[in-house]
Formats: C-alpha cells, sequence, structure tokens
C-alpha cells in the first residue's frame, strides 16, 4: 500500500491556519474494502452513479469520490466513497470503497455478482482505520491541505462538500496526534449532529436502501454523479429526472425545539404542515438535529410531527453550501 508522507512542520502550518481551533478527528463506524486490479475502474464504472475513471486516469487524478450503487430501478443501494490508493497510471489501479458497515457482506455479494470474469479482488480492510477530519467551525482552504502524512494511508478533503472537512485512513493503532499535531479524538455523535446541520446523509438510516432516489438524495449536489459518463445500472430513472430538471422533495435539515419526547422521533415519522398537509418524512437524527425528505414548496412553512396525539414542531432549513439557484 502506498504510504506519502509530508513533514511534520508542513502538518503544524495546516493545523495553526485552521483561525486557532484544534483539528476534531471522529473514529467512523465505517467498512473498508479494497478493489484492486487492471480492471477495477472499469468494473466499479458500471456499478455507480460517478465516473471512476477519473481515478485511473492521467495527469491531476482525483484522490477521492463521492457515488451512489443503485438498484436497476433508479433507487439508493448504497452510499459509497472510492479512495485512489495507487500512485501513477504504470502502477495497477488501487481503489479503497468506503460504505456502511452494517451493508459490508450485502456490499461484498453486489459487486461479486456482477464481477463475472473482470481482473479485480475485492477484499475487507479490518486493519485499517477510518477518521473524520473536521477543523472547526471555519473550513480552511482545500488547497492548503496536506495530502497524506507519516503513519497515514490517505488524507484527503472529503469529496461531498467543504464543510464535511476531510476523510483519514490510516493503520490500526495509529497515532493521531503525531499524524495531525495538535488534534482531538472527538465524540463521533458530535460528527453526525454535524452531519445532520449541514444536511450531509450517510449510511442506511439516512438513504434507506431500495427507498432513497439519488436526485432527492442531493447526490449531484455532493458531486457523486456523472450525467455524461454512459451507462451504469440504475441510470435510466436518474438520467430522466435530471432532464426533466423537476425534483419536488428533497433531503434537508431539519431542527426540533428542546426539550424532545423522551422515546426521541421515529424514523419514517410524517411531518405535516401547520394545516395538515403531508410535507415529508423524517429520516434520522441526533437529538434536536436531523435530516428529513420534505417537499420544497413547504420547506418554509411551519411543520409538525404528530407522536401520540401530541404535536411536535420543527424546523427546516437550506444549507449554505447547496448551489445558490438550488437554494430559491
Amino acid at each position: 500500500m502506498l504510504v506519502r508522507a509530508i513533514t511534520a512542520p508542513g502538518l503544524r502550518r495546516w493545523c495553526r491556519g485552521r483561525r486557532g481551533t484544534a483539528a476534531a478527528c471522529f473514529p467512523l463506524g465505517r467498512a473498508l474494502l479494497g478493489v484492486r486490479g487492471a480492471e477495477a475502474a472499469v468494473f466499479l464504472q458500471g456499478l455507480l452513479t460517478n465516473d471512476v475513471t477519473q481515478l485511473v486516469g492521467a495527469g491531476d487524478a482525483p484522490p477521492a469520490l463521492y457515488a451512489h450503487a443503485l438498484n436497476v430501478q433508479g433507487r439508493c443501494l448504497y452510499d459509497v466513497i472510492l479512495y485512489r490508493l495507487h500512485g501513477s497510471t504504470a502502477e495497477e489501479p488501487h481503489i479503497l470503497l468506503e460504505c456502511d458497515s452494517s451493508v459490508l457482506d450485502s456490499i461484498q455479494k453486489h459487486l461479486k455478482l456482477y464481477k463475472i470474469r473482470r481482473k479485480v479482488t475485492i477484499t475487507p480492510c479490518p486493519d485499517l482505520s477510518l477518521w473524520a477530519v473536521i477543523p472547526g467551525e471555519q473550513p480552511g482552504d482545500a488547497s492548503s491541505l496536506p495530502k497524506c502524512a507519516d503513519q497515514a494511508l490517505l488524507l484527503t478533503p472529503d469529496p461531498r462538500a467543504e464543510v464535511m472537512g476531510w476523510r483519514l485512513i490510516t493503520k490500526k493503532g495509529a497515532n493521531l496526534s503525531e499524524i495531525i499535531p495538535g488534534s482531538q479524538i472527538g465524540d463521533v455523535q458530535d460528527y453526525h449532529r454535524h452531519r445532520y446541520k449541514q444536511g450531509i446523509p450517510e449510511g442506511v438510516k439516512d438513504l434507506p436502501p431500495g427507498v432513497a432516489l439519488p436526485l432527492e438524495s442531493n447526490l449531484a449536489f455532493m458531486n457523486g454523479i456523472s450525467f455524461t459518463k454512459g451507462c451504469y445500472i440504475g441510470q435510466e430513472l436518474t438520467a430522466r429526472t435530471h432532464h426533466m430538471g423537476v425534483i419536488r422533495k428533497r433531503l434537508l435539515p431539519v431542527c426540533f425545539p428542546a426539550p424532545l419526547p423522551s422515546h426521541g422521533i421515529p424514523e419514517g415519522a410524517e411531518i405535516l404542515t401547520e394545516s395538515g398537509k403531508p410535507a415529508g418524512k423524517f429520516r434520522a437524527g441526533g437529538g434536536e438535529l436531523g435530516i428529513a425528505l420534505l417537499r420544497l414548496a413547504h420547506v418554509n412553512e411551519p411543520l409538525c410531527v404528530n407522536l401520540g396525539g401530541d404535536k411536535v414542531k420543527l424546523s427546516a432549513t437550506t444549507p449554505e453550501w447547496w448551489p445558490k439557484p438550488a437554494a430559491k
């Protein structure tokens, strides 16, 4: 595996540039699969929404890509992030695939079903750890990011949105304070709260397999789809929706007033307008923050969830990182 080093002084300068706020490193319960071989990118190209061939292209190939694997009806099965580990086109393609750990067996079966005679090996990577690195309230310029560090296999901007900071992959047991001087290990629940505040879905609770639609899940906003790459499983409905240009529902961050009911808000709870019209469904959350699929026509209205006859109010917001025309 490729390890690229960067000097400790360079890392210290990066950390000092984060407006005086220590970087927080969050251990993620996501799984990693190694997809390696001469046909690795071509194999994944037919299964995922993004243009995976970018990872093996000559020139300035991206270190990471976000994508969804869809079923034949065009609904999301798995949300994944791909990482390029090979250093040049002269090396054998080596791609790491990040997925929800609860679907690790399922996604391996899915990949092997379509592998056929491709020159590809697919193996879990239990010896690696995955971290989210959030530098503070104000994300820095991604161009100032060191691409890798001592003890790190890969340190790269999160490909979904700048507000999500960086992804760090290390060997098990690596010393985080040596990789990112001055960093602190954070509570993963704070990472999820940050995601929900920014409206970033991740995993099967936010993107129920066989239910979530990629464009309603803001896949295009998160750089997770190519509309020019050609055919892949589930492409037809996604392409038709894109070209029609009509998306009436989207995943949005929502906030509930404190205190919440002791049993919380059930996943899939129906969200209503003040007049009782269906406005959407609650997907998942943590504390007073969450993410919901809402009809855009009702986003600015007072909303509520009926729980045992009681109305629990909530409000939705449009993320600032969205493309400006989409916020209208």
